[in-house]
This record gives structure tokens, C-alpha cells and sequence, in this order.
């Protein structure tokens, strides 16, 4: 099994990207399963139904975490029958949606995915590691092998624990949230696929896909400004998994990054 997870899409530029570039990969690559991050992809902060519809003419299933609820309209959207939008799987029980999912993939095997939230510089929600646990297991006990997880929150030795502590449980642990694509993709020594970080689809012209000015102004005043969405060097990137289907093991993991014509 081959699968693409592309990180954080920011706004409309993020939205191209991923319309031009998902379709062309999973035919070069012959993927299987295509995954995105989508907490950014209505105007930068939050998630509208009408967004997620349009990334998923492109791709699979949506994760997402801590913007999930910056739209309101979105608690609907994410109790709807079949919906193929993930919330973090470690907030409070009656929150809107699903944080896990077990999908059938066209080639007819099974993937599990696993959508968390860490709590380092973040908020305080369940426990992200003893979540896991419970959902690892659970998805083990219906005999899936092949399980994906997101793992977003902002301190790289948290996510980085993550992948240790399910090496060897799961194929493959790959960051979100920091929009900051890491070098350090790598097979754990019991075959788990991980990387700090898949970066961001979305402007690179900016600071984590937002207008410069609008960001360095927040630093220099130390007061609110507005999120407003950057244009220009609008680029992909992700990570590409292959999985063996039989084990769950990771055989490899390379990253992606495409640039958008301008």
C-alpha cells in the first residue's frame, strides 16, 4: 500500500495545490490512499464544509486539529453519515465527528487512520498517548494492519515520542501543524514510518503561509493582527509511505515537495 499525507493546506493557495499536484502524484506513484490536513483551508484558521468537499474531489480523507472549531458551521459537517473529515480523536467524547476511521482502499485492503492533538504549548486534552493506545488496539482486534496517524501539535520532541512509543503498532506517525517541512523522515526500528513534520500546502512567500507583514507586525507590537492569507511560490508538500500490506511495516518514506506554476 502507497500513501501520500500532505500537510496543513492553508486557504485558497493551499487548495490549488492540492487540486494540480494530488491528482498527478497518485498516478506517478501509483497511489493508493491520499490524505491531507485541512485545518487551515477556510482563510487560514478553521474548516468550512464547502472547503472539504473541494479537497476531497483530490484526496481520500481530511485530518485536522486545534483549528477544527474555528468555523462553527463545521460541528454539522462533521457528524454527517460517511463523513471523510477526522477531528483529533483526544478531545472530550461528545465533541462533534470522529477522531478514527478503518477505509477500504481501491486495491481492497484495509487502512486504518488515526487523527491526534498533542498538548505541549497547546490545550489541555486527553491524554494523546493512552488515545492511542486504546484505538491501536481496537483496530489490531478487527485485524487492520496498516494503520496511518496524525500526529499535530507543536513540539517536535512530542511528536517525536509518539512515534517511538508506536513503533512497531502502527506503519506509519507523520507531523502536522507546524507547516515547517523536517528532514528527518526515517523507518523506526520496528518499522514505523515517521517525520517530525510534512510541512504545508500553501504560500511559501510568508511565514507559515501568512502575509509577512501581518506576522512581523504581531511580533513587533505584541498585539493582535489579522491572519490574512499569502499569494505567491505556492508549493506541496508531503511525505509518500509504502506500506506492506501483510505486516503493516513501513518499507520506506520519502518526502514530497512541488511548486506551483506561477
Amino acid at each position: 500500500m502507497k500513501l501520500l499525507f500532505v500537510g496543513d493546506i492553508v486557504g485558497k493557495p493551499g487548495r490549488a495545490a492540492v487540486r494540480h499536484f494530488v491528482p498527478a502524484l497518485r498516478q506517478r506513484f501509483a497511489l493508493d490512499f491520499c490524505i491531507g490536513n485541512s485545518e487551515n483551508v477556510a482563510g487560514g484558521a478553521g474548516i468550512t464544509g464547502d472547503a472539504a468537499d473541494e479537497l476531497l474531489e483530490s484526496l481520500d480523507l481530511l485530518t485536522s486539529g486545534n483549528h477544527t472549531w474555528a468555523k462553527r458551521e463545521i460541528n454539522g459537517y462533521l457528524d454527517r453519515p460517511g463523513a471523510r473529515q477526522l477531528r483529533p480523536a483526544n478531545y472530550p467524547g461528545d465533541a462533534p465527528g470522529r477522531g478514527d476511521t478503518v477505509v477500504e482502499t481501491p486495491g481492497g485492503g484495509r487502512l486504518g487512520v488515526i487523527n491526534l492533538e498533542g498538548r505541549v504549548f497547546m490545550k489541555p486534552l486527553d491524554d494523546p498517548f493512552r488515545t492511542a493506545d486504546r484505538l491501536v488496539s481496537g483496530m489490531h482486534a478487527l485485524g487492520v494492519r496498516c494503520i496511518f496517524v496524525d500526529m499535530h501539535c507543536e513540539a517536535t520532541s512530542e511528536k517525536n515520542a509518539m512515534g517511538h512509543y508506536l513503533d512497531g503498532r502502527v506503519s506509519a506517525v507523520l507531523g502536522s501543524h507546524t507547516h515547517i517541512q523536517t528532514a528527518d523522515e526515517r523507518v523506526l526500528r520496528g518499522g514505523t514510518a515517521f517525520i517530525t513534520d510534512v510541512g504545508m500546502c500553501g504560500p511559501w512567500d510568508s511565514v507559515i503561509g501568512l502575509r509577512k507583514e501581518s506576522a512581523i507586525e504581531r511580533f513587533l507590537t505584541q498585539r493582535p493582527s489579522s491572519f490574512d492569507i499569502a499569494h505567491g511560490d505556492v508549493r506541496l508538500q508531503g511525505a509518500i509511505v509504502d506500506i506492506d500490506d501483510l505486516s503493516g511495516r513501513a518499507r520506506s518514506i520519502v518526502r514530497v515537495q512541488e511548486r506551483l506554476p506561477e
